[in-house]
């Protein structure tokens, strides 16, 4: 496939004080306004922003909350019987960990009891603790961007899991970290996904390339061989919402994904799947499905802030443990981090 402008439209905030050519006919290029009319979410005030830590604690407030208030009565004292690991059974299943990583951190909290002769139910907070951390932390593995350039991450997941926003947030986090960015709009169905994309583009000073034609493959790669071109870091590859029962379209991506290897034979360097957080266990569904399309390579776990259902972390870990790349826990720019663990269980259960 020819490598040329008239094929795609470049989408770049340039400096006022630049000027710049006048586009190709078919060209567009985004406009502040066009920033707006997109309604990317507007930046909190730097003045008094909390810490990572203490937004990560207020994001995951509903999962603790709902966690926390059960594990109190069951830590508060007393001894340690089959009736309080019962109650522990029925705590961790509600906090949306699943059945197989429940039984799995019941058996080890039992193993840690007997190792260390605990007799207080006050002392099995520790052991629970560290039981989880011995399961979720091997999906604590930091995204390495600096094996390839450009470095090709294709985007995928369901409609309304906040794969383009989450796609925003990681060019903003890559910039933080000295890297030059591009976007690709392959999201061609979605109505307005491509002006949302332009508005992220516009915000983040970063180039987008989108095609007319709505072809998401085409689009994928005239971007890497923009990128080539351009000696861009990496790029981001947004694709098109879609159901893991929708065979076509689970087809269409998968060409999709062999478009992007014949633009970069050893791409994409990354397939994330972004998943929504209130979803629970069907996160492991839609993690299985994707994974035997296209073998999955990392995870982005969104909306953790608003839902109680945040101990699915534990069930991805037991039953399909995808490295964990990302989660997010608000709407600001700055609310999609790496994941860490331990991290994640202090600010669940302190």
């Amino acid at each position: 496939m020819p490598y040329s402008q008239s094929m795609f439209s470049f989408f770049k905030k340039k400096p006022e004080s630049t000027a710049s050519s006048a586009p190709a006919d078919d060209a567009q290029v985004s406009t502040p306004a066009a920033a707006e009319s997109a309604a990317a979410p507007a930046e909190a005030s730097t003045s008094s922003k909390p810490s990572w830590t203490e937004r990560l604690k207020a994001g995951l407030s509903k999962t603790r909350d709902k966690l926390g208030k059960q594990l109190a009565g069951l830590f508060g004292g007393g001894k340690i019987d089959e009736d309080l690991y019962e109650e522990l059974e029925t705590v961790l299943l509600t906090a949306d960990m699943g059945i197989d990583a429940t039984v799995h951190l019941l058996k080890d909290v039992r193993e840690r009891v007997s190792l260390k002769g605990l007799k207080d139910a006050s002392e099995l907070k520790g052991a629970l603790k560290d039981s989880l951390d011995e399961l979720i932390a091997p999906l604590q593995q930091p995204l390495d961007v600096s094996t390839k350039k450009p470095f090709v991450i294709m985007m995928v997941g369901v409609n309304g899991a906040g794969k383009t926003t989450s796609i925003g947030k990681l060019a903003k986090y890559f910039q933080s970290q000295g890297k030059s960015v591009l976007l690709a709009a392959g999201d061609t169905f979605r109505a307005a996904a491509r002006e949302q994309l332009m508005a992220w583009g516009e915000r983040n000073n970063v180039t987008v390339i989108a095609q007319q034609s709505g072809d998401a493959a085409a689009v994928c790669y005239d971007a890497i061989q923009a990128a080539t071109a351009r000696g861009i870091d990496i790029v981001l590859a947004d694709t098109a919402g879609r159901l893991p029962t929708q065979l076509h379209l689970m087809e269409e991506i998968k060409k999709v994904k062999r478009v992007i290897q014949k633009a970069i034979p050893d791409g994409p360097h990354e397939v994330m799947l972004v998943l929504d957080a209130n979803i629970g266990q069907n996160a492991i569904n839609q993690v299985k499905a994707f994974d035997d399309a296209l073998g999955l390579t990392g995870l982005v776990l969104t909306k953790l802030d608003g839902t109680a259902k945040g101990g699915v972390i534990a069930a991805i870990a037991k039953q399909r443990p995808v490295p964990l790349r990302f989660i997010g826990v608000g709407e600001s720019i700055d609310d999609l981090r790496p994941f860490e663990s331990r991290d994640y269980i202090d600010a669940l259960f302190d």
